[in-house]
């Protein structure tokens, strides 16, 4: 049909709550939809605070739609018809385009107040219109409808028809809130906790802590795998590995069994610090739950935390471990972290480890590491940084 198009039209969400920082929120928004669709063919236009993209493959819709489902700051999603403002030529649209059968609603956005026709008006004009064109398919109902056809009206002169929603991420645009250093490890928690920080706006750095030779190649490429996949929601994601095995070994012959994993994580805490430092991350982020295992009581969280120098988020610290769970799965995290490749957390486990050390006791006990610092300098030496 002339003068239509095919587009795909965005919509943000809380953006609108912004106020005069809103622009800035646009445009760092406007900036991660061009980067979720790099390598693809495109045009994106603003108007009115709705996103369009168009000039694309048809054959690419599917992908670009996938891929701006995973962009944080987008409310919904819709692949819409672009036609000028002439209610005959948005009937002719609908006559030629709307293949359904049954009860139907007409729902109008009149954006441009220019229109002389109100919305309802408009709406019962296109419904009698396809009515007229297939009176033997189609019936009028506006509350228990089949099929739903909305008309948005927008103040540059073009209307843009369509028929579904896609549900987008939500959140707010990945940067706007900073950047933090994600402790992944290669279990189900930490991803959803990276993805929850990334949701509020947060870039994303992570870093892994190993233990070669009792982790082997095949937990590094499952961890690379776990931060490739949270890439896909916070783009330019780094992943740094850090060896942990001297540290646990110290920890291990100088230190009691049941304080290991208290100083083990107040070391890996020293050693995020360091890299939050030189990354330019203004924040630590865990996966860590309340009460969930061990080293997850009040009072281990308070023994990791008497060490840490920036600010450590727990996004799922009131989580149940079903509510992870399900959100793993969501985000497409789930089946990675499973896979039966140990990571150091859980190298050395006491059998009986404190669940409520004291902090004076931890930091006693952890002073018989007498060559600390030059084990966290080697470690902070010996940083990989992992291609994903």
């Amino acid at each position: 049909m002339t003068n239509t198009e095919k587009c795909i039209l965005i919509r943000y969400g809380e953006l609108f709550l912004k106020g005069g920082n809103r622009s800035f929120f646009e445009s760092l928004l406007k900036k991660n939809i061009r980067e979720s669709l790099k390598g693809l063919d495109f045009e994106l236009s603003v108007s009115q605070a709705r996103y369009y993209i168009s000039g694309y493959d048809a054959r690419c819709e599917y992908e670009i739609t996938e891929r701006l489902r995973r962009v944080f700051g987008i409310h919904s999603i819709s692949v819409c018809y672009k036609v000028q403002t002439d209610l005959e030529r948005i009937a002719e649209l609908l006559r030629s385009e709307f293949d359904k059968e049954g009860k139907f609603r007409v729902t109008v956005n009149r954006a441009d107040k220019r229109i002389a026709q109100t919305s309802m008006q408009i709406a019962a004009f296109i419904g009698a219109r396809l009515i007229e064109a297939y009176p033997s398919k189609l019936r009028v109902d506006l509350f228990s409808y089949d099929a739903e056809i909305n008309v948005d009206i927008r103040e540059n002169g073009y209307t843009y028809v369509f028929f579904d929603k896609i549900t987008g991420a939500g959140g707010l645009p990945v940067g706007s809130s900073g950047k933090g250093l994600l402790l992944l490890s290669g279990g189900i928690d930490s991803p959803v906790a990276g993805y929850m920080a990334a949701k509020r706006g947060m870039k994303l750095d992570a870093l892994h802590f190993h233990s070669f030779p009792y982790t082997g190649i095949q937990a590094k490429e499952k961890t690379a795998e776990l931060a490739r996949l949270i890439g896909r929601y916070s783009p330019g994601t780094r992943l740094y590995f850090a060896a942990f095995t001297k540290i646990q070994k110290a920890i291990r012959d100088k230190c009691p069994e049941a304080y290991l994993i208290t100083i083990m994580r107040r070391f890996m805490m020293r050693i995020a610090n360091r890299v939050a430092a030189s990354k330019q991350c203004s924040a630590i982020i865990t996966g860590e739950s309340l009460g969930q295992v061990a080293s997850q009581t009040v009072e281990s969280l308070t023994s990791t935390n008497a060490v840490a120098e920036r600010l450590v988020l727990r996004p799922l610290i009131g989580f149940d471990k079903s509510d992870i769970i399900s959100i793993a799965k969501s985000i497409g995290t789930y089946d990675t972290s499973i896979l039966p490749f140990e990571d150091c957390c859980t190298v050395f486990l006491p059998k009986n480890p404190a669940i409520r050390p004291k902090l004076q006791i931890v930091e006693q006990l952890e002073k018989a590491v007498t060559d600390a610092d030059e084990l966290i300098a080697e470690v902070i030496a010996g940083l990989e940084t992992a291609d994903i």
